[in-house]
C-alpha cells in the first residue's frame, strides 16, 4: 500500500502565469483565462502549508503536483477540498490524474472537478490547448454547496480498478466508466480553477 501525504512544510509564493516553479518538491503551472467575459483577477497565485493542510489561492487557474507522486494499476486516489468562499460564478476545483509532460508544451492529464453549484465534471488535456469532455457538467446531490458561512466540503475520489474506474464525491459514485477509454497511469496532482481559496487534506493514493 503507497500514501503521498503533503505535510512537508512549503512556504507560500508566487509565480507568473503559464510557468513551474518548485516548492519542497512540488510544481504548478498556471492557466492564464484568454475570455474577455471571465478575465483572470490581479495577483500571484499563492500555495502554503498550514499544519498539513494545503492551501491555495488561485487568481489565474493552476495545477499541482510533485513528479515523486505517481500512480499505476490499480489505485485509489483521493483529497479533501474545502472551499473557503464562493467565487462569483462557477469554478471548477478537485483531482488530477494520469499526467504526463506536466511542464511541457504536451502536457496531458485527466481531472474530476466539483464547483460550488452542486455540479461535477471530468474532462482531459490534451497539449496546451487542447481539452475535452470525458463527462459533461452534471449536477448531483452528492456535491456538497457552500452552508451559510460560504465554506463546503467535497471528498472526492478517483478508484481505478482492473476494468473500469468510478469517481465518487462524498462516498456516492457519481459515474462509472471502462477503463480501457482513459489514462490512468501517471501523475496525481489537483487543479483549482482562477478566482478560488481551496483547502486539500488528506491528498494521497492507495493500492
Amino acid at each position: 500500500m503507497k500514501r503521498f501525504v503533503l505535510a512537508a512544510a512549503i512556504a507560500a509564493f508566487a509565480i507568473a502565469p503559464m510557468t513551474t516553479h518548485a516548492q519542497k518538491g512540488w510544481k504548478l503551472r498556471a492557466d492564464r483565462s484568454t475570455s474577455a467575459t471571465d478575465p483572470d483577477a490581479p495577483g500571484d497565485i499563492k500555495f502554503m502549508d498550514m499544519s498539513g493542510t494545503l492551501h491555495v489561492i488561485t487568481p489565474q487557474a493552476a495545477v499541482f503536483w510533485n513528479p515523486a507522486n505517481t500512480a499505476t494499476g490499480n489505485y485509489t486516489l483521493k483529497g479533501s477540498f474545502k472551499l473557503m468562499k464562493p467565487s462569483g460564478h462557477s469554478n471548477f476545483y478537485g483531482l488530477v490524474f494520469g499526467g504526463s509532460n506536466l511542464e511541457g508544451p504536451t502536457q496531458a492529464y485527466t481531472y474530476f472537478l466539483v464547483d460550488q453549484t452542486g455540479t461535477w465534471l471530468i474532462k482531459k488535456r490534451d497539449g496546451d490547448t487542447a481539452t475535452s469532455n470525458v463527462a459533461p457538467k452534471t449536477p448531483s446531490d452528492a456535491v456538497k454547496k457552500p452552508g451559510a458561512d460560504g465554506t463546503s466540503v467535497n471528498e472526492l475520489e478517483v478508484r481505478v480498478g482492473a476494468d473500469k474506474v468510478d469517481f465518487v464525491v462524498n462516498g456516492t459514485v457519481v459515474s462509472s466508466m471502462p477503463k480501457a477509454g482513459l489514462k490512468t497511469d501517471g501523475i496525481v496532482g489537483f487543479r483549482s480553477n482562477h478566482l478560488l481559496e481551496v483547502q486539500v487534506t488528506g491528498f494521497g493514493t492507495t493500492k
